[in-house]
C-alpha cells in the first residue's frame, strides 16, 4: 500500500529474519503459535485506517441509534443464551473490511462482517511491535490508533476488563483454553492484566456466585472477560456448571448478548456505501440467477464455517423453512491484491478493533490484518501458502 516501504521490506527480507521473528513472538507470548503468522506486516497510510475506523463508527451508530433495530435484534438472542443485566452498549466491537477497487481503480473498504465480541486485543499489539523489532522497521510506524501508546493502551484494557476489582477475582473465561488457537492472546492478557484464564468447565456455582479453584483454594469470580463462543458450547455439547439465564452476582466484560445483537444478523439492516447488498434468506421471493456473484452465510458460525460460494438450488432447498431466517445471502466482493509480495499480489482484510468504555465514545484502538490468496481470508483457508496469514497493520502518519 505504501510502495517505498513495501519494496524496502521485500528487498531486505530473509527466511532467517522471519524464523527469528516467529521465535521471538512465541517467546513473548510464552506459548507456541498454532496459526500461520504472515511473513510481512501490511503498511497502510493513516488516512485509509481512519476511513475504516469512521465507517465502523457510523455503522454502529446507525444500528444502536435505531429503536426498531434494537427491538428486532431481541429476536437474534436464543432464549437459552439470553443473559440478564445487559449493558447499554457493547464493550468490544470489531468491524472487518475487505479492500476492493472501484470502477476508477481506487481502493475502497467494503464491509465483510461486524461483531461485538473480544478478539486478539493483547496479542495483536504485541505482534505489531515484534514486526518492527525483528525486521528493524521504522520505530515511528504506528501499531495503535489515535494517540495511544503501548502503556496507555494496556491501561485502557485494564480499566475495561478488570475495573475496580482485584485481578484475582477477574477471569478470562474460555472453553478448554489450552486447546484454543487464541492461547497466545490469553498468555499476553494474563501478563498484562494479572488475571487468570479459567476453563468454563471448571467453574462452580454456589448460590448466585461463581468460583474457580486456584491451588486448591476456591476463589470468587466478580467479573468475567468473556471469550466463550456459544457456537462452540453447542457444537461440543458442553454441560455447563451454571445457566447463562441465571441472575448471577457477576459482571461481564463484554456482555454475552452482544455476540448475537451485533453480528451478520445486523448487516441486512445497514444502509451505507461500504455495505454490500445483503438479505435474510427467508425474505427473498426469488433468488438472483447470477449465483456466482453471491455468498450464502449462516448467521452464527465461527472462522468461516458453513459459508457457501455461488449456492445452488439444491443447497438452498436443503435449508428448512424454519431455519432460513438464520442465513443471509450477500453480494460477493472481489478483494484487490493490494499487497505486493514475492509470491504475487496478496489480498488483505482489515479488522478495526474498538473498545467502548461505558458512558464514553467507541474508541478505535488498532487494526488487525489477515492476508490471503485463497478463496477466503481466514488462516485456515490459506494453508500451504507463503506470505499469507495473520498480520498487523503498521501505520504511516
Amino acid at each position: 500500500m505504501i510502495p517505498e516501504l513495501r519494496q524496502r521490506f521485500n528487498a531486505n527480507f530473509t527466511l532467517k529474519k522471519y524464523q527469528d521473528f516467529l521465535h521471538a513472538l512465541s517467546a513473548r507470548c510464552r506459548t507456541e503459535i498454532h496459526f500461520r503468522v504472515c511473513e510481512t506486516p501490511a503498511f497502510f497510510p493513516e488516512s485509509l485506517i481512519n476511513t475504516m475506523a469512521r465507517y465502523g463508527d457510523e455503522l454502529m451508530q446507525q444500528l444502536l441509534g435505531n429503536p426498531d433495530y434494537r427491538r428486532e435484534s431481541n429476536k437474534s438472542i436464543p432464549a437459552r443464551w439470553n443473559v440478564p443485566n445487559e449493558d447499554s452498549t457493547p464493550l468490544f466491537v470489531s468491524v472487518d473490511f475487505g479492500l476492493v477497487r472501484d470502477d476508477g481503480g481506487k481502493i475502497r473498504p467494503k464491509l465483510v462482517e461486524l461483531q461485538a465480541f473480544p478478539t486478539l486485543y493483547a496479542y495483536q499489539a504485541v505482534l505489531g511491535q515484534q514486526y518492527k523489532e525483528s525486521f528493524g522497521l521504522n520505530p515511528g510506524l504506528k501499531v495503535l490508533s489515535d494517540d495511544l501508546t503501548l502503556d496507555s493502551y494496556r491501561e485502557l484494557l485494564r480499566d475495561v476488563v478488570v475495573g475496580v476489582h482485584e485481578p484475582a477475582n477477574v477471569v478470562l473465561l474460555e472453553i478448554d483454553p489450552e486447546d484454543q488457537k487464541t492461547l497466545p492472546d490469553f498468555r499476553v492478557t494474563e501478563e498484562w492484566l494479572k488475571i487468570r484464564t479459567v476453563n468454563i468447565r471448571d467453574v462452580s456455582k454456589r448460590g448466585n456466585k461463581l468460583y474457580y479453584s486456584n491451588a486448591g483454594k476456591s476463589v470468587r469470580i466478580d467479573r468475567i472477560y468473556n471469550r466463550t463462543i456459544v457456537d462452540e458450547l453447542e457444537r461440543k455439547r458442553i454441560q455447563l456448571p451454571f445457566n447463562y439465564r441465571d441472575e448471577l452476582d457477576v459482571e461481564w466484560a463484554g456482555h454475552p448478548n452482544w455476540y448475537f445483537r451485533i453480528s451478520k444478523f445486523s448487516i441486512p439492516f445497514l444502509k451505507h456505501p461500504c455495505v454490500p447488498k445483503t438479505w435474510f434468506l427467508d425474505q427473498m421471493d426469488t433468488i438472483p440467477k447470477d449465483r456466482e456473484n453471491y455468498i450464502l452465510k449462516p448467521l452464527y458460525s465461527f472462522a468461516g464455517a458453513g459459508i457457501v460460494f455461488a449456492p445452488t438450488d439444491v443447497q438452498l432447498a436443503a435449508i428448512p423453512a424454519g431455519d432460513r431466517h438464520n442465513y443471509i445471502l450477500q453480494e460477493k466482493m472481489t478483494f484487490a491484491p493490494v499487497i505486493d509480495t514475492p509470491h504475487g499480489g496478496t489480498q488483505a482484510e482489515v479488522r478495526i478493533m474498538y473498545i467502548w468504555p461505558p458512558g464514553q465514545r467507541m474508541l478505535p484502538v488498532m487494526p488487525l490484518v489477515r492476508m490471503g490468496r485463497g478463496k477466503m481470508m481466514g488462516v485456515d483457508h490459506n494453508r500451504n501458502l507463503e506470505w499469507v496469514g495473520g498480520s498487523a497493520a503498521l501505520i504511516e502518519s
